[in-house]
Order: structure tokens, then C-alpha cells, then sequence
């Protein structure tokens, strides 16, 4: 069955509003997303929210991390997304910023 994730994204004015879309051939997928501006955790980035989609929950909860460091603004996040998607066993990622959205790889959205 397809199956969509919704992206929380804080106050950006795309909060849930951008939609990851998980068709049964895409599993297992591990999906996990990253914020500078959601949550308590130590971010050394801006984005509202980057997802990434990976082989493990592992890998992705990492690169998010990761990539998440790397965009503090909009010329951040096409060069942030890179990153990510040269990481082996990720399959794609996304990122928002503010009223900015980005995607790259085998990510589709709904």
C-alpha cells in the first residue's frame, strides 16, 4: 500500500504542506528528518526541516544531521541536498528553509 509522509517544518509557511510519497517497492526505507529550528537538539544549521531517504533509519537519521549543519540559508540548500545524495545508501532528501523548498533523488512527492 502507498503510504505518505507529511513534513513538519515549524513555522515555515510550508509546514505540512509538502508530502513524501512511499510506494511499497521503495521498503525498506528509513526516513528521518533534521531541523535547526524544531526541537531541543544542538543544530549548526537553519533549516526548518531536511529529510533524507536512506537504506537504514541509521544512515538517514545521520545525514540529516548532517546535511541539516550545512544550509543556514537559501544558497545553502541546493549545495546541502549534494552532499547528501553523494552519501552511499541514500536514496533522496529534501530540505526547507523559511519559504524555500529543495529535493533531490528518488523522492517523490505526493
Amino acid at each position: 500500500k502507498v503510504r505518505t509522509v507529511a513534513v513538519y517544518a515549524g513555522d515555515s509557511p510550508i509546514s505540512n504542506k509538502i508530502f513524501i510519497k512511499i510506494k511499497p517497492e521503495d521498503t525498506p526505507v528509513g526516513i528521518c528528518t533534521s531541523s535547526g529550528t524544531v526541537g531541543h537538539s544542538l543544530s549548526f544549521g537553519k533549516a526548518d526541516a531536511c529529510v533524507i531517504m536512506a537504506k537504514s533509519a541509521i544512515l538517514a537519521d545521520a545525514v540529516a544531521t548532517a546535511a541539516c549543519n550545512r544550509i543556514k540559508e537559501k544558497k545553502d540548500i541546493a549545495p546541502g541536498l549534494e552532499f547528501a545524495i553523494s552519501i552511499k545508501g541514500v536514496k533522496g532528501a529534501a530540505a526547507i528553509l523559511g519559504k524555500y523548498f529543495g529535493s533531490i533523488g528518488d523522492i517523490e512527492l505526493a
